[in-house]
């Protein structure tokens, strides 16, 4: 048989490339006859009917044809009253072998005979393409791949590993590059020679096959390269294959057929080479390729691709280049990759994450810093104004969007907690609907649907393959107006590109203004609404104001949140304003301040009975055994809300499994190295014993104790009958797992539910949950860490006839500086009424220093509403040191000026 289509190729060699041969090739296990006689009658048909090669549209149209008739012959048309004497259902057409169906197929269709209307090839491959984001993907009958001939009838390009190094050394030989230049812009012009190239494929001993891989003359276009399966089935080397499985390499959902280290292999060695040889034709062919590619996603919806993981292996391959940051390539080629990546529907930027997570860990950081660089260089020499923004510009919003996919890949590539760590709400919110928002704090914000198609949310990352922090790009966030993004981030329509839905390439202190934004537009929205209540009768506060008492805060603050809470929760949303009783200070900001410091250091003081402190971190946790009301601990929670909400710091210090809760996941064993490092180091060295008796050398049972406030021992059994249970080498993950769950979860299960409560009233709304994550809420609430005077002093405005070269301004930073740590935090606190640095360090806190008149013995005055200091001329340093220091540490209270 071999030998007969040996022949028959011989004859009609470019006819059988120009017709369906090799298509039909690739579907031989669909079709019960001998493949290659079936075949043959057609193209002898097609020769017989016509002088030339049959059009792309004519050829499927006769090929479709000539399948229908062979499956009313050998299956009918399923109507048992069928009277057609051409169908199987008649009853009329008489036992056919399959080669004699296909032969009588042919003649039906020359005679244009009758064809049932329920015939159909239910046989014939398809290729599904999934569909994406704004529809740009359809679910299409499509044809096979063919691997050696394109659209028009000519033999597609392709690369081969075997191939490029054949060129690169036969280019050495001749010192003439231009084979090379040639091969290299034709592969990478073509989206679908690109996909063809690099293709995975069994070993194979035939000689056919490495006389393909050796051909010097027709490296890029050999008559016979069809899939190695085929030549090996031209030999009579065929086996048997699983009907499912048509292509030698078929990936699952997180694989691919193209192979990567082939790719790296041959790009190595083609960057052994002089760059000036061939970079040049390399990026131009990009450009080509990335724009017919964002032409066939945006224009022809995709239905030039034949499917979706053909396209995907193109850009594989393209980013595996490892000079894309590098010079032409960044400013040309890597964007407008990007531009045509960012067009792929959901479900393929999906499918890329995983694959990259799984085969390209190494090429990640890389990748990540090509984006980076491309970002930056594009900010920084762009001309943005009002009108034109950074979110306007494809060349930087593109990149975000392809390192968005980065983002998730490198997520997928590091630790992930399991799902049993989503709080109770939340799990079942995830299991009730993939679409529902995760969110924890906000049950209206949408979850990314990238993250919802891979199943993941940034706080399954326990540790991510590349840090959170080398996504941030400064210049970036820098150049954000945060007003106008926060705009489109709200706005329905839907081309609006938000860097708030990218949230993680956003510098905290930047993400702080979009939050910032969000909340006071709220409290505005509030005091419209208390206006117009007003109008119509039904007058209203349009402020939260609370007049309380210095010497009785606590009582006075959570009785009037109490009452707010319990008749209208929604008025927690108003703008905070603080009277304290007898002082006449107008709080414009400072007395909020104070008053949210002082509640803080008196509620969160171990005394109080509803916090503890950790003796080997000095952090705060809850009392598993407080005899306070679940209600006090919901109004502490409204106050932690409400700090955030009214852009206030607090001196709290929480361990990070609070904040890792508060936006909706368990504690975990992992979060004990925080919570308690002495714990953990000895729960670690359980851990990694080995030797067979644990239970002698530790005496460690699934009993375990525990002391409450007042210090009295108490026991929790993890188990039932946990004292009788030992922990062994077969047991002693359940038992870390079952000790952190009791310690970080149960045991405060109670106190924590109503904490997250209050906290829930005040930001159920708000965008927090979509722009930080648990570290980043912790510096929201806590501040910076970083105490740099110097930042401040570069920050500081003058005014009233001070600046920067004044004497007294000079003598006041001499002193400053001079100052120990605890000082300058009094005067930071006398300043500016908080002692806390706001995330980004103090340069964000703008303070001013205006001149309060000549020298004389007044103490200096702060405006901390403003951060404004009130500083006499004083004549030497050491009167405006003395001065200085009694009004930080006596100051307290608020006076009229």
């Amino acid at each position: 048989m071999s030998i007969i289509v040996l022949q028959y190729i011989e004859s009609y060699h470019e006819y059988f490339l120009s017709v369906v041969f090799f298509e039909i090739l690739q579907e031989r296990h669909k079709y019960p006859c001998d493949l290659y006689i079936f075949y043959i009658y057609i193209c002898h048909f097609y020769r017989v009917r016509a002088e030339s090669p049959c059009s792309d549209m004519k050829r499927a149209a006769a090929k479709k044809l000539i399948e229908r008739y062979f499956y009313q012959l050998t299956d009918g048309c399923g109507n048992p009253h069928c009277d057609n004497q051409h169908c199987a259902s008649s009853g009329k057409v008489t036992n056919l072998t399959p080669n004699q169906a296909a032969a009588q197929a042919i003649q039906l269709f020359s005679q244009e005979a009758r064809l049932c209307d329920g015939t159909q090839p239910s046989k014939v491959a398809r290729t599904t393409i999934e569909p994406g984001q704004t529809s740009l993907a359809k679910s299409l009958p499509v044809k096979s791949v063919n691997p050696t001939s394109s659209d028009e009838g000519k033999q597609e390009p392709y690369l081969t590993e075997a191939k490029l190094l054949y060129i690169i050394e036969k280019c050495k030989a001749e010192d003439s590059y231009s084979l090379l230049i040639r091969t290299l812009g034709e592969v990478f012009s073509s989206g679908k020679a690109l996909s063809l190239s690099f293709q995975k494929t069994e070993k194979s001993n035939s000689p056919l096959v490495a006389l393909l891989e050796r051909a010097p003359d027709t490296l890029l276009r050999p008559p016979a390269d069809l899939n190695k399966e085929a030549v090996r089935s031209l030999q009579g080397e065929d086996k048997e294959e699983d009907s499912s499985d048509p292509s030698p390499t078929v990936p699952n959902n997180d694989d691919t057929s193209v192979d990567l280290p082939s790719v790296r292999r041959a790009f190595e060695a083609l960057w052994s080479l002089p760059g000036e040889v061939f970079e040049s034709a390399l990026v131009n062919a990009l450009v080509t390729l990335a724009d017919d590619i964002e032409l066939d996603l945006r224009v022809f919806r995709i239905v030039r691709w034949d499917s979706m993981d053909s396209l995907l292996n193109v850009f594989l391959i393209v980013f595996e280049i490892p000079m894309l940051g590098n010079s032409e390539y960044l400013e040309l080629a890597l964007h407008m990759l990007c531009k045509a990546l960012s067009c792929l529907p959901i479900v393929a930027q999906a499918k890329l994450a995983r694959v990259w997570a799984k085969h390209c860990k190494s090429r990640l950081p890389n990748l990540l810093q090509a984006l980076q660089e491309l970002i930056t260089v594009k900010v920084i020499g762009g001309s943005f104004t009002r009108d034109y923004c950074v979110q306007d510009a494809d060349t930087i919003t593109a990149p975000t969007k392809v390192m968005k996919i980065l983002y998730y890949a490198s997520m997928l590539a590091g630790e992930l907690d399991p799902p049993e760590l989503i709080l109770g709400d939340e799990a079942e919110s995830a299991s009730s609907d993939k679409t529902a928002s995760r969110s924890a704090i906000s049950g209206q914000i949408p979850q990314d649907p990238l993250a919802t198609e891979l199943g993941i949310n940034a706080l399954d990352a326990r540790k991510p393959f590349i840090p959170f922090t080398d996504f941030y790009n400064e210049p970036l966030s820098d150049a954000i107006e945060m007003d106008k993004d926060f705009a489109y981030y709200k706005s329905e329509e839907p081309m609006k590109f938000s860097f708030m839905n990218y949230a993680f390439v956003l510098t905290p202190a930047t993400k702080t203004l979009g939050l910032y934004y969000d909340n006071r537009i709220r409290m505005y929205s509030e005091r419209r609404m208390s206006f117009l209540q007003t109008v119509v009768g039904q007058p209203t506060n349009p402020y939260l104001r609370l007049k309380v008492r210095r010497d009785h805060l606590i009582d006075d603050a959570l009785v009037e949140l109490e009452m707010v809470a319990m008749e209208n929760p929604s008025d927690l949303k108003k703008q905070l304003v603080v009277e304290f009783e007898g002082e006449q200070g107008v709080d414009e900001g400072g007395v909020s301040k104070e008053f949210f410091q002082l509640v803080v250091e008196e509620i969160f003081n171990p005394d109080y009975g509803m916090f503890t402190t950790q003796e080997d971190t000095q952090m705060t946790w809850f009392n598993p055994t407080s005899f306070e009301s679940d209600a006090q601990f919901t109004l502490i929670g409204i106050v932690l809300g409400l700090a955030i909400y009214n852009n206030v710091i607090l001196d709290v210090r929480f361990p990070m499994v609070v904040y890792r809760k508060l936006l909706g996941r368990k504690g975990a064993f992992a979060d004990l190295e925080d919570w308690s490092p002495t714990l953990y180091r000895t729960m670690k060295e359980l851990m990694e014993y080995t030797g067979d008796d644990m239970p002698e050398t530790f005496m460690q049972t699934f009993r375990v104790g525990y002391r409450d406030v007042f210090g009295s021992l108490s026991f929790h059994e993890l188990k039932e009958n946990g004292d009788e249970l030992y922990v062994t080498q077969g047991n002693k993950k359940e038992f870390a797992d079952l000790y952190a769950d009791f310690l970080l979860n149960k045991s405060v299960e109670r106190q924590f539910n109503a904490f997250r409560r209050g906290f829930q009233m005040v930001t159920d709304e708000s965008p927090l949950a979509l722009l930080f994550r648990p570290e980043e809420i912790e510096q929201l609430v806590c501040g910076s860490k970083i105490f740099d005077f110097a930042e401040l002093e570069a920050a500081t405005e003058y005014e009233g006839g001070y600046t920067v070269d004044s004497e007294a301004v000079r003598n006041f930073w001499r002193v400053a500086h001079s100052l120990p740590p605890e000082s300058q935090r009094r005067l930071l606190q006398f300043t500016t009424g908080s002692d806390r640095v706001p995330v980004g360090g103090l340069s964000r806190l703008k303070m001013v220093i205006a001149r309060h008149g000549p020298d004389s013995d007044r103490l200096p005055i702060a405006h901390t509403c403003f951060n404004v200091l009130l500083l006499p001329d004083y004549s030497t340093i050491e009167k405006l040191q003395d001065r200085l220091l009694k009004a930080i540490n006596y100051s307290k209270g608020f006076g009229m000026l």
